[in-house]
């Protein structure tokens, strides 16, 4: 956007994620720290001798248990969208078959149903409507569970694609491990539920301080973005760099240090606009920056190091479809 310098205007997105995990943690310490304090009284839905967190959730501090799941929710939607969104835009490395689009729409649809989940389960408490209560519990399980299996199969693909990105491989990894644990304690607390009261309230707390891991997650996935312009990992941009033999490495890592260079040369630049090797745009000198319209053929700064050296640009492709042609096995 104009107002916000170009490196930094991830910041737009990556907040979002921050503030719900933010949020959802001092949420549940609010409540655990309450029922702690005020002696670990016995409420009336509770069953066993440890309190569940809709237990304490239903009582005095029902209005915060309903602000910090709304945000919660809300977030954890926002962030699987924007995500989505910036992988159109060609901010983030592009879905390159239809079926890790499908995958990313999945996800997205799951995300919202399990926000609503999580919103309707924090009102309709335990105390009033117990059993409403326990169908958008399941609601907000089946939800955040489907949507974080979309989710890491469409991370599996797209890096299985760019194996050259090590981001792409350790987001994967960290994804499906943390989904994968949360996935399996869920099953067990469904279990627990009936069988084992107090297991069944320790495993929810631990599911519930373990999902704020997995939306800090969608912080990493979006601060992937920083530095990188409109279109520039776009589908048709990266089937024109394959078929010209060339990764993506040193591309992402030469828009990283342009960014730095960038940075440096506003802040140490003299009066005359021309610091040590710096231009008056901020960029090494020698190289020139893109268009006003902030879209390069990598010749700036922010492009690959190769085509700094003089080689010949990346050539668009005509349009989609040319692209396709270009790159059989992508549908």
């Amino acid at each position: 956007m104009w107002f916000i310098p170009h490196e930094h205007e991830h910041w737009l997105h990556v907040w979002i994620p921050l503030f719900g995990a933010f949020i959802w943690f001092a949420t549940l310490w609010a409540l655990l720290i309450t029922w702690l304090a005020s002696g670990r009284p016995h409420y009336v839905s509770q069953d066993g001798s440890i309190a569940y967190i809709s237990d304490v959730g239903a009582d005095i501090l029902k209005p915060l248990f309903i602000v910090g799941c709304c945000i919660t929710g809300v977030s954890f939607f926002l962030s699987s969208a924007i995500e989505r969104w910036l992988r159109h835009e060609g901010r983030l490395v592009a879905n390159m078959r239809r079926r890790e689009r499908v995958l990313a729409i999945l996800a997205i649809i799951f995300a919202f149903v399990g926000m609503c989940g999580l919103i309707l389960l924090s009102i309709f408490d335990t105390k009033r409507h117990p059993s409403l209560h326990r169908v958008f519990l399941l609601v907000f399980i089946l939800g955040v569970g489907l949507s974080a299996i979309f989710t890491v199969v469409e991370y599996r693909w797209i890096s299985h694609d760019f194996v050259e990105i090590r981001k792409l491989k350790h987001l994967y990894i960290a994804k499906g491990t943390i989904a994968g644990i949360l996935i399996l304690l869920a099953i067990a607390f469904a279990i627990t539920l009936f069988q084992a009261t107090d297991p069944g309230a320790v495993l929810e707390w631990t599911i519930a301080f373990g999902f704020t891991f997995y939306i800090l997650t969608f912080f990493f996935d979006l601060r992937m973005a920083k530095g990188v312009h409109k279109g520039e990992l776009s589908r048709q941009r990266l089937l024109a760099m394959r078929e010209r033999g060339q990764g993506l490495t040193a591309d992402l890592e030469a828009n990283e240090a342009g960014n730095r260079g960038h940075a440096n040369g506003l802040a140490n630049a003299p009066a005359n606009g021309h610091g040590n090797g710096v231009g008056a745009d901020g960029y090494p000198a020698g190289v020139a920056p893109g268009p006003a319209n902030g879209h390069t053929q990598m010749d700036s700064v922010n492009g690959s190091s190769a085509f700094a050296q003089g080689q010949t640009p990346i050539a668009y492709p005509a349009n989609a479809r040319a692209a396709n042609r270009a790159s059989a096995g992508y549908q």
